[in-house]
């Protein structure tokens, strides 16, 4: 094969490999756009997650303390009725 030929074949290929690595340089710097963005959502969701637990564990922690409350007055009212009944 021609010298000359051949070299403009090896500039041709050497072009086309600058420009897939040029495209893998870019859909490299997309990619980690992509995790990074990935990567803070998750930590607000995480964030939001942790926040809404504490809300739910003092709701359930005052509803707890309610529901005892009630049930005090229930056995409250339970024994006075029978004291009631016993007087009778």
């Amino acid at each position: 094969m021609d010298p000359i030929v051949e070299l403009e074949l090896l500039r041709v290929r050497v072009g086309e490999l600058e420009q897939r690595v040029e495209h893998l340089r870019v859909s490299r710097r997309v990619l980690m756009n992509l995790l990074e963005k990935v990567e803070r959502e998750k930590v607000a969701l995480v964030h939001n997650l942790e926040r809404e637990n504490v809300r739910l564990q003092r709701n359930n922690k005052r509803f707890a303390k309610w529901l005892l409350s009630k049930n005090k007055e229930i056995v409250e009212l339970q024994e006075r009725m029978e004291a009631t009944e016993q007087k009778a």
